[in-house]
């Protein structure tokens, strides 16, 4: 070999000593990997060098979100201290006036429901827990019979019920409860139509979903008990596409508008879900009567075409509502509203 080729081959040399330090090292950055298991790839790699330093980074992070919360309470201080005194949060708190009506949803139909309908029920009444403790005027809210399915869905998804406050959970029985004299049964089936609310009475809404199954189940409750039932006042200002059979949560909510307003027709519009096609009963007429005249020029179109032609134009304008609901758990039950 000459000695001007002697550089070159050492130059070359080093340079593949280097390239065989560089994967060694990087071969010992990798973890250890048991006999006989596959080696780990470079994408997987990076992940658990990713997850190391996300892990030595948890208490920077806490430490973050604690200076995070400190700075929003000095914020919140600043900002009550400049509302002169704070006289805006007191007026707030003055506006809420308890009502003295009790509510109450009866849970006594727990071994009529499969569990995928207790679960329902279940975010029913957590949607009424949430609106009774934000409304303005929030009722007395009693929980009857609570047991059995419904108690364990509860115990084993939402352990945080044992901490509600402003609710009365009770595993006996309405009528062992409240005086038989005091009892109002909200029920779809009462030839009874409910025209005010007495804040002295306890109205009782039947927990039950059964995507009637048991039609007139909680009337005949009713009478067996000798209790005074009657049915919202809703076919007096409501004309309804879909079933007129309404969810616990709807009835809760109507009621605890009406509180507020005092006005059934906007109780209903207010709470009422847009899927269900609700129009007030003076503009249903009036759209009856457009209807009919459509159909003798249009080829004689029917009117029960062009009925569930609207009730589909209304599912799609309210599609974004309608997931909303079936989020909440909010299937039809066998409650106080009119058929």
């Amino acid at each position: 070999m000459s000695s001007e080729m002697l550089p070159a081959f050492i130059e070359t040399s080093n340079v593949e000593r280097k390239q065989n330090l560089s994967e060694d090292q990087e071969q010992s950055q990798k973890p250890k990997s048991g006999e006989g298991s596959e080696p780990i790839s470079k994408r997987q790699m990076k992940k658990l060098i990713k997850q190391k330093q996300w892990e030595e980074q948890r208490e920077l992070r806490k430490q973050k979100r604690k200076e995070k919360r400190k700075r929003k309470k000095l914020e919140r201080q600043c900002q009550l201290e400049s509302n002169s005194d704070g006289n805006d949060r007191k007026r707030i708190r003055r506006d809420v006036v308890h009502s003295t009506l009790r509510l109450i949803v009866d849970c006594s139909f727990d071994d009529l429901m499969v569990l995928k309908d207790i679960k329902k029920l279940h975010k029913q009444i957590q949607r009424c827990y949430a609106e009774n403790r934000r409304a303005l005027h929030p009722v007395q809210f009693y929980l009857t019979s609570h047991g059995g399915q419904l108690k364990k869905n509860m115990d084993e998804n939402d352990k945080g019920w044992v901490n509600w406050k402003d609710i009365h959970i009770k595993p006996e029985h309405y009528s062992e409860l409240i005086k038989k004299e005091d009892l109002i049964y909200l029920t779809s089936d009462s030839p009874n139509v409910l025209q005010e609310l007495d804040e002295s009475k306890a109205y009782v809404i039947g927990g039950l979903v059964d995507h009637n199954h048991h039609k007139g189940i909680t009337y005949k409750q009713a009478s067996d008990y000798g209790i005074e039932h009657a049915q919202l006042p809703l076919g007096n200002f409501v004309k309804m596409n879909s079933r007129k059979v309404l969810a616990v949560n709807h009835v809760f909510e109507i009621i605890l508008e009406y509180l507020e307003t005092r006005d059934w027709q906007e109780a209903f519009f207010t709470i009422l879900p847009q899927r269900k096609g609700a129009v007030p009963t003076d503009k249903a007429c009036e759209s009856s009567s457009h209807d009919k005249k459509s159909a003798s020029v249009e080829d004689g179109l029917d009117s029960d075409s062009s009925e569930e032609e609207y009730s589909r134009n209304e599912l799609d304008s309210a599609h974004e509502e309608e997931n909303q609901d079936k989020e909440n758990g909010m299937e039809s039950t066998v409650n106080s509203v009119p058929h």
